[in-house]
């Protein structure tokens, strides 16, 4: 089972990696040469393949106990297979996102790592070097750079993750059963889409926030950004990769929802 996970969560990495490579490549020059880049979609892919198991668990971890907490009442009725409410599964989402949100050093240093590129010379030599460069230029507050973006992204959209794969499930799952995985990966393909629709604006704003002193441009804030942003780019800015998030997120998250599923992580009330 443990080995299973393990490789749901590279394949998941994997597919999302890729996209998000193919989307910072097309934002370079066009002479872009293929063959010679290669390597370059796999930069930094180790340490998040490493680090997405923590994040999984404190989402999905979080998730589940704040529903538990959220549907108490419904537990200790009778009716043991009675579904859970509509908001409570959206407030429980939301507080995964608060809790996701508090692994900003994890993000953070995933995206420096990402983004830095050969022809400027490589500043960090892997995880551990960014993070002790961060430190001795920034900072403990310098770790936390774009939390707040990463917060008012990840706190809203995770109660949207949650709410469509329910919707979703409970649409292709006959009263009284167990959701198949037929059922789990497209509910979970559903919710990743519908998620990342919400989602790439705000994450625009972090990525950007997160590249300061990383070679990136220097921005005072959240609003600071959004402002230059689109005073210099226009509001299609926060558009930039949407199409690419979409597509990846389907069937990244189908993959996810199906693990977690498989190792018995939830339990919907379904039965």
């Amino acid at each position: 089972m443990s080995s299973y996970f393990l490789f749901s969560t590279a394949l998941q990495e994997f597919i999302s990696y890729l996209y998000k490579k193919v989307n910072h490549l097309n934002d370079r020059s066009s002479s872009f040469c293929f063959f010679p880049q290669f390597r370059g979609f796999f930069k930094g892919m180790s340490f998040p393949v490493l680090s997405v198991a923590i994040s999984n668990s404190v989402v999905f971890g979080s998730y589940s106990n704040a529903l538990d907490y959220l549907t108490q009442s419904h537990r200790n009725n009778s009716d043991q297979g009675k579904q859970s409410p509509l908001t409570a599964v959206f407030m429980a989402g939301c507080f995964s996102g608060l809790a996701q949100a508090s692994l900003a050093p994890i993000d953070l240093v995933k995206v420096r790592l990402q983004n830095q590129t050969n022809s400027g010379g490589n500043k960090y030599r892997g995880p551990l070097h960014c993070i002790a460069v961060i430190l001795r230029e920034d900072g403990v507050k310098g770790l936390f750079r774009g939390m707040w973006a990463l917060a008012l992204r990840d706190v809203p959209c995770f109660g949207l993750y949650f709410l469509p794969y329910e919707l979703t499930c409970r649409w292709l799952t006959e009263k009284g059963k167990q959701p198949g995985n037929c059922a789990v990966l497209v509910a979970g393909g559903v919710a990743g889409v519908v998620t990342w629709a919400c989602a790439t604006p705000m994450d625009v704003v972090k990525a950007r926030l997160q590249m300061c002193g990383g070679g990136g441009r220097m921005y005072s804030g959240v609003l600071n950004c959004i402002t230059v942003s689109v005073r210099e780019e226009g509001m299609r800015v926060f558009f930039k990769g949407l199409l690419l998030n979409t597509v990846r997120a389907f069937p990244v998250n189908a993959v996810t929802f199906l693990s977690f599923e498989m190792l018995g992580f939830f339990d919907w009330g379904f039965g």
